[in-house]
């Protein structure tokens, strides 16, 4: 089991990424305005509510690239592209767990939490019996994320106003990424069913996965060659994921943290100084991925997740 490292101070602001640009990795598919949150936030609530503990003694992040954070610096493990920015990072800085553990690994799937990814070994042994808080995030490879991407990316270069990839998905008379999704639920099953065996005291966090193209089923085809008709498609098919993900946190007393909600308008389509997800040409962070502020704005959402509710003020009171 990876021993835990200690607790990080905030990071400094990124330093702007040098060197050739990454090519896409097989990676998860799948805000910076998060409210600041310091400890007396995450102070008990009264004994009526069912309030977060107040301190976290050993937090563990498993998951994929989405929260690997590759290609942001400054990178913490060549194996895995895990950056000192990412999500998880950012959320231990603020709770001040006694122990933090990030496993998580660029291109893990499902699978990768009880088998080895390479040289790392399965993610759930980073846990036990005192693992107090989890945070979850992973699906998006099991869907096949990167091989959509490119197959979308090629047939949108050759019919730009057409739905080229929705047709080729749906040949078959089904929508082949529609069951992707429903395979990969009991998969999600069984990797929540493994984190309880293991931490059967730890809050669980299932971390979606948020806006990678516009909301609005638009798309900016001299960025990312998407077909017109392929991008609400695509948008459909990530809210599918992320609500079978939350149906299954649901399922199995886990909480499930939307990123997606508070990402609308900064997809790959927006500006430089906008966007919290990079396009095929990243800058930031690995094509198609959440850069800096898209790792900030997902703590906060972990973060506004993980603190209770304030206590409501009684009517009676000015």
């Amino acid at each position: 089991m990876p021993a835990p490292r200690p607790l990080p101070s905030a990071p400094a602001s990124p330093r702007p990424r040098t060197g050739p640009r990454r090519a896409l990795r097989t990676a998860a598919l799948p805000l910076t305005a998060a409210a600041a949150l310091g400890l007396s936030a995450l102070a008990a609530a009264p004994a009526s509510a069912d309030p977060a503990p107040a301190e976290v003694s050993h937090y563990v992040a498993l998951g994929d690239s989405f929260t690997a954070g590759p290609g942001i610096p400054e990178e913490t493990d060549q194996n895995c592209s895990r950056s000192d920015r990412n999500y998880p990072t950012l959320t231990a800085a603020s709770l001040s767990p006694a122990a933090f553990t990030d496993v998580s690994c660029s291109g893990a799937t499902t699978e990768h939490m009880t088998g080895p990814q390479g040289s790392a070994p399965p993610q759930l042994d980073a846990l036990d019996a005192g693992t107090d808080l989890v945070t979850l995030g992973v699906g998006g490879n099991d869907v096949g994320f990167a091989g959509i991407i490119a197959r979308c990316v090629l047939l949108g270069g050759l019919d730009p106003s057409g739905e080229p990839c929705k047709d080729s998905y749906t040949s078959g008379g089904t929508d082949e990424l529609a069951e992707r999704v429903e395979e990969t639920a009991p998969k999600i099953d069984a990797v929540l069913e493994g984190i309880a065996e293991r931490s059967p005291q730890a809050r669980v966090l299932v971390v979606g996965y948020p806006v990678i193209l516009p909301d609005d089923g638009s798309n900016c085809h001299s960025t990312v060659p998407i077909a017109a008709g392929d991008a609400p498609w695509l948008r459909d098919t990530e809210k599918h994921l992320n609500t079978m993900l939350a149906e299954r946190a649901e399922a199995h007393g886990a909480e499930y943290v939307d990123t997606y909600t508070g990402s609308v308008g900064h997809d790959l389509c927006k500006p430089a100084d906008v966007r919290w997800i990079e396009p095929l040409e990243g800058v930031d962070a690995d094509p198609v991925h959440p850069n800096a502020a898209g790792h900030e704005a997902m703590a906060g959402a972990v973060l506004g997740t993980a603190a209770p509710a304030p206590a409501p003020v009684p009517a009676d009171l000015p």
